[in-house]
């Protein structure tokens, strides 16, 4: 028997359309190519399957009995075949299936989430899937879509990366401490990130403070540290979109601290027509917001 490697699966049009002509040179009018170059593959592919498949005649070129079965399947095969890349086409020009997007999570919570409505309302056959994780998933397993980070990620060749715009940070608390003079920060509680988090942008401005800061409470979520500022247990340096939302009292007049967003995608998702939308939504979605996930620091 004939192994996969011993035929060449691309001749199995050209027996199909010789079958069909029985000459030669109408084949190759049909497919674009040469008569002699037509013979020549024929032969390699009979060789190959140890089959004679055609006769010639005084009227052609006739199938044998092992012809006739090999064209019986190989219809088959090459119909399969154009549903495949018809349907495989489709879907890629299609917007619609699952799209999974990884993030900080209150970057969904306070900003993402109130845009996917309009979204679907375009786009209704779009599957988001919204996993809020800050570790690095697998593009490749399909463990993530996109994600959305804070900082500049390392280079990968199998990502494509940009930088998406800004997000700002800047301090919050309870009413009580809206009077508080800039010069007199660092005599207030502090609420900050853990040990292990120290390494933060966030936590390198609180570091630099002077007098240094009176961390009175360390926590490892924004969540937590945003109902301690509620709770008036300290000042804390908060995403910006984050503190107007939850209604916290803004102390000072500026945003303190900047970080970039970057989104990153797999580099083959950009021939893909339903990642191509959701790629072109983050971005619109973004600019739509970018006063409110800057605090207007460059929009005074």
């Amino acid at each position: 028997m004939p192994t996969s490697t011993d035929f060449d699966w691309n001749d199995i049009p050209l027996i199909l359309a010789l079958a069909r002509s029985g000459s030669m040179s109408a084949t190759g009018r049909h497919l674009g190519v040469d008569a002699s170059t037509i013979s020549r593959r024929i032969a390699a592919a009979e060789k190959a399957l140890k089959l004679r498949l055609f006769i010639r005649d005084n009227t052609g070129y006739q199938l044998t009995d092992a012809g006739k079965t090999f064209v019986a399947h190989g219809e088959a095969v090459y119909g399969n075949v154009q549903s495949m890349l018809q349907a495989s086409s489709q879907e890629a020009d299609a917007t619609a299936g699952p799209v999974n997007i990884t993030s900080i999570d209150f970057l969904f919570d306070y900003w993402l989430l109130e845009h996917v409505p309009a979204l679907h309302a375009e786009h209704p056959h779009l599957q988001l899937t919204l996993q809020a994780e800050n570790q690095n998933l697998s593009f490749t397993r399909r463990e993530a879509d996109f994600a959305l980070r804070l900082g500049q990620p390392g280079e990968d060749a199998a990502l494509v990366m940009r930088k998406l715009g800004d997000l700002g940070f800047a301090v919050y608390g309870h009413p009580k401490f809206a009077d508080t003079p800039r010069a007199c920060w660092g005599t207030q509680p502090w609420i900050a990130y853990a040990d292990e988090l120290a390494g933060t942008t966030e936590m390198q401005w609180l570091a630099a403070m002077s007098p240094p800061p009176r961390k009175v409470l360390k926590v490892n979520s924004l969540s937590t540290m945003v109902r301690a500022c509620h709770a008036g247990v300290g000042m804390a340096l908060l995403p910006c979109i984050m503190g107007q939302q939850q209604g916290l009292q803004r102390i000072g007049d500026q945003v303190e601290v900047l970080r970039d967003i970057w989104l990153l995608s797999h580099r083959d998702a950009g021939s893909i027509a339903r990642f191509k939308t959701v790629s072109a939504w983050l971005s619109h979605t973004y600019a739509a917001s970018e006063q409110l996930l800057c605090g207007a620091a460059s929009h005074p």
